[in-house]
């Protein structure tokens, strides 16, 4: 998925002398999380809005060169890997350099996760299961199998919970069969985390215990 239609360059980067007076008003008339810094044409890092307002307004950003964050992506990078890095520098920019390090513009927050949201995972009608099982137990393989004996099909697939020797499983799978691959995953000794409409298993045990209860009581 190719993202260089997305890179925005209307922000024109802050230079290491600016004071950080100058740095926080542009923040005071932006929304955005950081803004890239660069010395001589080449990027330096990022100032964050938060730092910006901690420094002393009359020194420069060089003074302060040791609080830039030095993220950055390429413009042949995987946009998974971007909304990565989106999410480990917590913010709302993200800087896009040339292989020589030359700044190209960024992209935002918003344009990358409505990329997500254009996937199949979002985008084509089906049902979200949460499955879980032990660390060393399960495999995307055995999953597969599970959910393709049942005439469904995986619109996506991600591991949204480790802990311990547990492992939580998020999918998106078609709204065909979606119940027997909920019963053919109990089968298999997964739990099943998150319900869903169509899945019975929990009433159809209410009501043998209710007609159990009734039969003892005769």
């Amino acid at each position: 998925m190719p993202l260089q239609e997305y890179i925005i360059n209307d922000i024109k980067p802050l230079n290491i002398n600016d004071k950080v007076s100058d740095v926080q008003l542009i923040f005071n008339e932006l929304t955005y999380s950081h803004i890239p810094v660069e010395n001589n044409g080449v990027y330096q890092g990022c100032i964050s809005e938060t730092d910006s307002h901690c420094f002393e307004s009359q020194k420069t950003i060089a003074d302060c060169n040791y609080a830039l964050d030095g993220f950055f992506v390429r413009p042949d990078t995987n946009w998974l890997d971007v909304l990565e890095t989106f999410a480990q520098n917590s913010c709302n920019i993200m800087p896009v350099l040339d292989k020589h390090n030359n700044y190209l513009g960024y992209y935002e927050l918003g344009d990358i996760i409505g990329l997500f949201n254009e996937t199949p995972f979002f985008a084509e009608p089906g049902g979200i299961l949460i499955v879980e099982k032990g660390i060393q137990d399960y495999s995307f393989s055995e999953i597969s199998q599970i959910v393709e004996s049942n005439d469904a099909k995986i619109l996506g697939a991600f591991i949204s919970k480790m802990e311990s020797d547990v492992i939580q499983i998020t999918l998106k799978i078609g709204n065909t069969g979606l119940n027997d691959v909920i019963q053919t995953f109990r089968r298999y000794s997964y739990n099943i985390i998150s319900g869903h409409e169509e899945d019975n298993y929990v009433e159809n045990l209410k009501e043998r215990s209710e007609y159990l209860k009734k039969y003892l009581d005769i």
